[in-house]
């Protein structure tokens, strides 16, 4: 009766290939070790500062998808602007506004900057005491960088 082991040569073959594939998982994972191990090590270390917020009291704010594109009125409810951007400085961390301001359907917009800290939200609107259209247009123009 014929037995149903495998050759002899063909037992060493899988023997072979399978060290073969484990020498080079393993000179993989070494490898894979030491380039991460060199990401980690350049720079300085890094720490974080956390602090605890209230989220009753964040969700009370305005999120900046609903403020971007809202129009900005003054006192007199006449329309002034538009919030194009908000704009975080790298430096301060204070935010700032891009308005929109001028021009008709887009065309002649000129873009101007104002402290976030001074609009005012009030009854859903964004409101900018003391601007007019004329005023606003008269601030230095901002231009993005990209």
């Amino acid at each position: 009766m014929a037995s149903l082991a495998p050759a002899p040569a063909l037992t060493r073959l899988a023997g072979t290939i399978l060290r073969q594939f484990i020498s080079l998982l393993a000179i993989a994972v070494v490898v894979a070790a030491w380039i991460g191990g060199q990401a980690l090590a350049q720079g300085a270390p890094q720490t974080v500062s956390i602090m605890k917020v209230d989220p009753a009291t964040v969700a009370t704010g305005f999120r900046s998808s609903k403020i971007v594109g809202s129009s900005v009125v003054n006192e007199a409810n006449e329309t002034v602007g538009a919030v194009d951007d908000l704009i975080v400085t790298p430096n301060e961390k204070a935010p700032y506004a891009v308005l929109s301001v001028g021009g008709f359907l887009g065309m002649g917009t000129k873009y101007v900057v104002v402290p976030f800290g001074s609009l005012q939200m009030q009854d859903k609107k964004i409101v900018l005491p003391g601007a007019t259209k004329d005023a606003l247009t008269a601030l230095p123009e901002f231009k993005y960088n990209s």
